[in-house]
Order: C-alpha cells, then sequence, then structure tokens
C-alpha cells in the first residue's frame, strides 16, 4: 500500500463516520505563537477544545479529519536512525464533545486491524496521579475488543500542553510490530480533558494548575511514515515510497530529512537567518552540507545561496576558531554553527559552556525579535494622503508577484514612507527584466480598471476561509479587518487581512513602477517601487 493509497484510505474512513476533512493548517502556526511551527495536528484545534471556538459552527461538525504537516527538532540528534524525521505528516481524528473513549478507541483498533490489516500488540492507558485518576474506562474498552496486553503507565501518556498553555490530558497508545519483530508505537489518542495554564515542563514542576474542560476533546496522531515503515514491512521510514530510493546510510538519511524539511519551510515563507524560525532552516540546510561533503554529495540546488555563505563562513570562521574566538561570538558574528564548534572543541580536548552561550542566545533572540516588531509593526511611516496610496498599491504589488513568481512569494515586512514603498518578500532568486516588467503591468491594469478597495470585519476562521492573504506566525483577534480590491469579496483582485488605511478606488493611484529589487537575505528579495 503506498503511502498516497495511506492518505485516502484514512480520510475515507473517518469521513464515513461523520467527520469533516479539514486541509493542513500552515506550519508557521498563525494563531499559537508560543511554538515556532506547527508539532502536532491538534494545534489549530486548541480553541475549540476550550470553548473558545465554535467547531459545529465554522466546520458544520463537532468530529473533524486532517493530515497535518509538522515539523520538529526537538529530536534532531536522532535523525538519521530508523524512525526519526523532522518533517513529517501526521494523521488525525479530532472531536470536541462529538464522541467520547470508547468511540475513539473503537475507530482506531478498526482501522489499524481491519483497513490496514495489522495486528495490534499491546496498548497503554494511564495509570493514575495524584491530580489525574487513573483510566479504566479505556483499560476495559481495550478488552472488551480482544486488546488482552493492556499495560499501565505513568508521565508518558500524559500528554500536552503544546507551547505555553493549553488543552491536555491522559492517552491512550497503540503499538504493533515492525520488520524487525520490535514494537514500536503507531497511534497516539489523547483525551484532551484538562486546560494547563502553563507549559509541560511547568506542569512536570508543579508550577502550572489543571483545570477540568467543559467537555471531553479527542485528539489522536499518528505518523506517516513511520506507519508506512510498518505497512510496507520496511527497516526505516527512509525506506518507504514516502523517501527517493537509494538511502542507505546515516548522512544520506540525514540529507534526505533535512531537506525536506527545508524546503517545506521555504515554501511557507521562512528564510535562513540568525534566530527564531530562520535559525531553525538555515540549521538544517547546513547540517544537510555538513553530511553532504561527508559523503561527497551535492545539495539540492534550492540552497545553493545559503551553501555559499556557509562556505564563507566556514573558511573565516575556522581561522576565528583557531585564534580561540568565543563560540557566541563565532555565532553571532560570523554564523559559525554552535554544532561544529562542539565537533571541533572535542576534537582538541576543550571544554565548551553551553550553558552561557544558551544564556546569551536568548538574550539575542529577544533583542532581535523586539527589533523586528518596531521594524515592521504597521509598515505605514504616516497616514498621509501619499502613504495611504502606497499602502493600497503595496497589496496590489504583493499579488501580482504571487500571480507572477507563484504562490510561493510570502510577504516578509514592509516599509512606506512619502516617497516609495518597500516590500520584502520569500523568494529565492532574482527576478528577471520580463517578470519585473509583468508584475508592472499586472498593477497599472487594475489601477486603470479603477477597482473599489473595500473593508470588511469577520471572525478569523471566516476571514481565513475566503483565501484573505495574511502574515503566517502573526497574531490576530478574534475579528479581523479583509480589505479587498474590487467589487465583492469573493471577485476580489487582492485580499488581505489589514488595519488600513486605504484608498476608496485604484484608479487614483497613478503609474506604478518598480525602482529596483535586491536580494536582503537568503530567501527573501525586497522591492522599492515609486508611484508616479
Amino acid at each position: 500500500m503506498t503511502t498516497q493509497e495511506v492518505r485516502e484510505k484514512f480520510l475515507e474512513f473517518f469521513k464515513a463516520r461523520g467527520h469533516v476533512i479539514v486541509p493542513s493548517s500552515s506550519l508557521v502556526s498563525a494563531e499559537d505563537m508560543s511554538v515556532l511551527f506547527t508539532t502536532a495536528g491538534m494545534q489549530q484545534f486548541k480553541p475549540y477544545y476550550t470553548g473558545e471556538k465554535d467547531a459545529l459552527k465554522n466546520f458544520g461538525s463537532k468530529n473533524v479529519v486532517s493530515i497535518q504537516k509538522c515539523l520538529r527538532t526537538s529530536d534532531i540528534d536522532e535523525v538519521g536512525d530508523a524512525t526519526h524525521l523532522t518533517f513529517f505528516e501526521m494523521f488525525g481524528n479530532f472531536s470536541f464533545g462529538g464522541y467520547g473513549r470508547k468511540e475513539a478507541i473503537e475507530y482506531a483498533h478498526d482501522f489499524i486491524t481491519k483497513e490496514l490489516e495489522l495486528p495490534i500488540s499491546y496498548a497503554t492507558v494511564y495509570k493514575g496521579s495524584e491530580n489525574v485518576p487513573q483510566d479504566k474506562e479505556s483499560q476495559t474498552i481495550w478488552k472488551s475488543l480482544g486488546i488482552a496486553d493492556v499495560r499501565e503507565e505513568d508521565a508518558d501518556v500524559f500528554w500536552g500542553p503544546t507551547g505555553n498553555s493549553g488543552p491536555c490530558g491522559p492517552t491512550t497508545e497503540i503499538y504493533c510490530k515492525d520488520t524487525s519483530g520490535k514494537d514500536i508505537e503507531i497511534w497516539n489518542i489523547v483525551f484532551n480533558e484538562y486546560f494547563c495554564n502553563g507549559s509541560r515542563e511547568q506542569l512536570d514542576k508543579g508550577e502550572a494548575k489543571l483545570t477540568k474542560l467543559p467537555f471531553l476533546g479527542i485528539d489522536t496522531g499518528m505518523g506517516l511514515e513511520r506507519l508506512c515503515a510498518v505497512l510496507q514491512k520496511k527497516e526505516s521510514v527512509y525506506e518507504t515510497d514516502a523517501f527517493p530510493p537509494g538511502i542507505q546510510n546515516k548522512s544520506q538519511r540525514i540529507i534526505a530529512d533535512h531537506e525536506r524539511a527545508a524546503i517545506a519551510m521555504m515554501q511557507e515563507g521562512v528564510g535562513p537567518s540568525n534566530v527564531g524560525r530562520g535559525y531553525v532552516l538555515r540549521r538544517l540546510i547546513r547540517r544537510a552540507i555538513l553530511h553532504a561533503d561527508r559523503i561527497e554529495v551535492k545539495i539540492d540546488e534550492r540552497f545553493r545561496d545559503e551553501e555559499a555563505r556557509f562556505r564563507k563562513t566556514l573558511q573565516t570562521g575556522l581561522k576565528e576558531f583557531e585564534k580561540g574566538t568565543d563560540p557566541f561570538i563565532l555565532f553571532t558574528s560570523y554564523g559559525f554553527p554552535i554544532e561544529l564548534t562542539k565537533e571541533l572543541a572535542k576534537e582538541k580536548g576543550i571544554a565548551l559552556d553551553t550553558k552561557e552561550f544558551k544564556r546569551a542566545f536568548e538574550k539575542h533572540k529577544e533583542i532581535s525579535r523586539v527589533g523586528a516588531e518596531k521594524k515592521f509593526k504597521g509598515g505605514l511611516a504616516d497616514t498621509s494622503e501619499m502613504s495611504v496610496k502606497y499602502h493600497t498599491a503595496t497589496h496590489l504589488l504583493h499579488q501580482a508577484l504571487r500571480d507572477v513568481l507563484g504562490k510561493e512569494v510570502q510577504q516578509k515586512g514592509s516599509n512606506i514612507t512619502l516617497e516609495r514603498l518597500r516590500f520584502d518578500f520569500a523568494f529565492s532568486r532574482k527576478l528577471t527584466d520580463e517578470e519585473k516588467k509583468k508584475v508592472e503591468k499586472i498593477v497599472n491594469e487594475k489601477t486603470k480598471e479603477e477597482l473599489p478597495v473595500q473593508k470588511i470585519v469577520l471572525p478569523i476562521a471566516e476571514a481565513e476561509k475566503t483565501g484573505a492573504l495574511h502574515f503566517f506566525g502573526g497574531k490576530y483577534g478574534e475579528q479581523v479587518s479583509v480589505y479587498f480590491i474590487g467589487p465583492s469579496l469573493e471577485t476580489a483582485y487582492s485580499k488581505e487581512f489589514c488595519g488600513g488605511p486605504h484608498v476608496t478606488n485604484t484608479g487614483t493611484l497613478g503609474v506604478f513602477k518598480i525602482a529596483k529589487e535586491e536580494a536582503v537575505s537568503a530567501g527573501v528579495r525586497r522591492i522599492k517601487a515609486v508611484l508616479q
């Protein structure tokens, strides 16, 4: 059974049982600001477990199913073994008060044993703690389904929360045998009964509290690649049809995983940098380059710019390392990876103070975050007539770039003055003269059409459904303003989450001209344009 066949079978199974299919959310969460990337299928549904949002209203059902793109780097050092990945697809069925333990366990049991025809080795249930009772109900349900081996476990089968707070609860896990006969976890079913007002780390330390949620929520997760390794009787996830054939050694596995993850991140508008999401991307690309060098292969051509920077960094960084330059300075000033510094230090018998590095790095990230917020907040230097015109022209430019270059174009920032607009966007190469002319032509055509510019305020879930563009990772309220350029929201040429202000008609803008197009950083381009 191919990975695509498994995807289709999973969605159809739950659709037939009253679940609405919901598309994967972005890897860069627009709503959960407590995490850099989407790490679990339930993240986009967190407000539905707490009652902040109404699933029946937004999805037409209390029960949904999705296949979520996920990215986790917590186990990056394990990538290259048989099962660990940074980027993967997570199957999940979710219920927000629509059904309970019995249905959730029965659905999982039937899909595994009947649809996929895999025997279940054993299941785990929560043994209980001071604040959470033993999960006797799940144990009884499993035994009624003929699973005799049901094991009680403690903290490992209490899941969540993701980020700084959120829904959480006891879980039950399903184990099946891989091709070697080893039992591996296939599916995890979480019973979201509680809300935690802190992180998992704080909860484990007794610094956060659990409160009962108004209804039981079901949250399940099953990794596609790991499941297919079992189904296709492969010794590792890298041997499944989710990856190209011929991946054999550890370096090849790391390159395959990191390139796949990096491409997914770049498609979401993330570019390499030394902080936040950009640092994760840079670390993956550069780690792939190091392993490519070890086995003398070339990396994907999409990373050529970053590779060139890294080659230069290696030359400079190695010289500075030999001089005894501080690891934090090596990283922040020269972009020299701390992982490589550790390896070199180990070779030379030098002890590194990693705690001091982490402390300095966290301070560095906070300074960069505050600076970025100041730089891009609003985008407008003022609200004069000319600045407002440039603001509307920026919306037209954004959509025109997507029309000409493709949907990988994502806004990274903007700045508007009385004299010009500046627009930063995710794109991997220099624009050709022909592409720039096409963009100019589209913007000027929309200006000549004298399109109305209108505003509507919508609940954020409805606004997202309109397809309106917005910052991935942007923090929005329950209600958002959507500015659209065209006669109606449905037929609009451009629509974006935006606070305004804008002109009322594109006919007032004048002639749009690109003055300059240049690189800002790896994977990020900048356009400066004027209205004449």
